[in-house]
């Protein structure tokens, strides 16, 4: 990527719309445009990020047997009149009538969807368990729209579906997801908590959202800060393990960690008091286990070993993946704009020719942007016939990871500037040694 043709439309003032950082960063780095109240186009840069996101939530669903698909955005009305909710969603949910009349809504979520598709292909215990999950976008009529993409209208979301023949089995999918949860946003370079939920309009008993802790998050949260020092790292899981999965979800459950929804002050009270604390979190994802609730409304059954039809458990489990990106910047900011995490980066290094048209830095930057998009390192190449200080202030404001700096002056000496965005150190040395240190430090992206 050539940045002198690239679509890439930064702004050097922020908007007076944007309310909070991910919103402002959004707008000035060129990732989002507002289509109408609440509604987005997503710019490349922004749709890269997006890409990114879904490919890290595909690898973890699959990694777990989770099988995707996709199903419409459009749905119709008898399904959700067929399990009760089409008049219980309330004034969130966009109703539609096609040229024949018909009713249709657009979807906000696929509970009644799903199990309309599993009722009509799955008849028999045998062909359980089963989890089918997609990445759609979604539609939610907001009444005050604000924040960006943090609480938009429309918004991209992964939702999966379980189906179980008995509670157990649909426990285990339950800490199966958690875990998996776990895993994306850790490679996303997120700290999601799990915290205890209400199941609001889905439904269930049991139930975890997964809230990044900042200062702009809707909801207030309470948590034990044992909670923080927990991480999988590079842990292989067996998620056909009952008792590997049921582990790891109490080893991440059992400190306190709830929303205000179903804060209960006399048990954070026997938290020791120094680990005690209060925030604001973003919520990024949610898991429910609901029972029989869609499967006996929609007769979602099947046969046991006896003969005898039963109904099947379910659970759904969503991750808001256009949400994640604003939930991204708000972790991963400063006053100069985007620090992207290695994972999720649009463009992992950038470039940056300080002497545009001159022989020598043209020649070694066409050969570092050569040598690291042979590697499979996606870099940014800042071509522009532009200043230095400018060309410094579009790569702190976009907030590649990493940036090699190609100057006359260190050129004399055969050396490039390799930059960190994050600590903010820099490092001189040969252009050969810092494509070895990029492949190195970014391997496991």
């Amino acid at each position: 990527m050539r940045l002198s043709r690239y679509f890439m439309p930064v702004l050097k003032e922020t908007p007076s719309e944007a309310q909070i950082a991910s919103h402002r960063l959004m707008l000035r780095a060129g990732l989002i445009r507002q289509a109408s109240a609440g509604i987005y186009s997503w710019l490349p840069m922004g749709y890269k990020v997006l890409r990114r996101l879904e490919q890290i939530v595909h690898e973890e669903q699959q990694k777990a047997n989770h099988h995707p698909m996709l199903m419409p955005t459009i749905q119709s009305a008898d399904l959700w009149r067929e399990s009760g909710r089409y008049d219980d969603y309330g004034q969130e949910m966009l109703r539609i009538t096609d040229r024949h009349d018909r009713d249709m809504l657009y979807g906000p979520t696929n509970e009644e969807l799903i199990t309309d598709i599993f009722r009509r292909e799955v008849g028999s215990y045998k062909q359980l368990p089963l989890t089918l999950y997609h990445i759609q976008w979604k539609f939610r009529d907001e009444i005050r729209p604000r924040f960006g993409v943090m609480r938009g209208r429309e918004f991209l979301m992964k939702d999966g579906y379980n189906f179980d023949l008995t509670k157990e089995d649909a426990l285990h999918a339950y800490n199966r997801h958690m875990v998996t949860y776990l895993k994306t946003y850790e490679r996303m370079g997120l700290q999601a908590i799990p915290m205890r939920a209400d199941g609001g309009p889905i439904g269930g008993d049991y139930t975890h959202e997964f809230l990044v802790l900042a200062d702009t998050g809707e909801s207030e949260v309470f948590y034990d800060s044992a909670v923080t020092d927990l991480t999988l790292g590079d842990r292989v899981v067996d998620y056909d393990s009952v008792a590997e999965c049921q582990a790891i979800m109490e080893e991440f459950t059992t400190p306190y960690a709830r929303t205000d929804e179903t804060h209960d002050e006399a048990i954070f009270a026997e938290v020791p008091e120094e680990r005690r604390r209060s925030a604001r979190g973003i919520e990024v994802g949610q898991i429910f286990y609901f029972g029989t609730k869609y499967s006996d409304a929609l007769n979602a059954t099947v046969q046991t070993p006896d003969g005898t039809n039963v109904p099947v458990h379910m659970g759904s489990h969503g991750i808001g993946v256009s949400r994640l990106v604003g939930a991204l910047i708000e972790a991963n900011h400063d006053e100069n704009g985007i620090i992207w995490p290695e994972g999720v980066a649009p463009f992992p290094v950038a470039i940056v020719n300080l002497k545009q048209g001159g022989a020598d830095t043209d020649r070694v930057c066409d050969e570092l942007y050569g040598a690291l998009t042979a590697a499979g390192l996606d870099p940014l190449y800042d071509d522009r016939e532009e200043r230095a200080g400018a060309k410094f202030a579009t790569m702190d404001l976009i907030g590649c990871p990493w940036r090699i700096t190609v100057g006359p002056r260190g050129l004399k000496e055969g050396k490039v500037e390799l930059t960190s965005r994050r600590t903010g150190e820099s490092e001189e040395m040969s252009p050969e040694a810092a494509i070895a240190r990029l492949k190195e430090l970014l391997a496991n992206r």
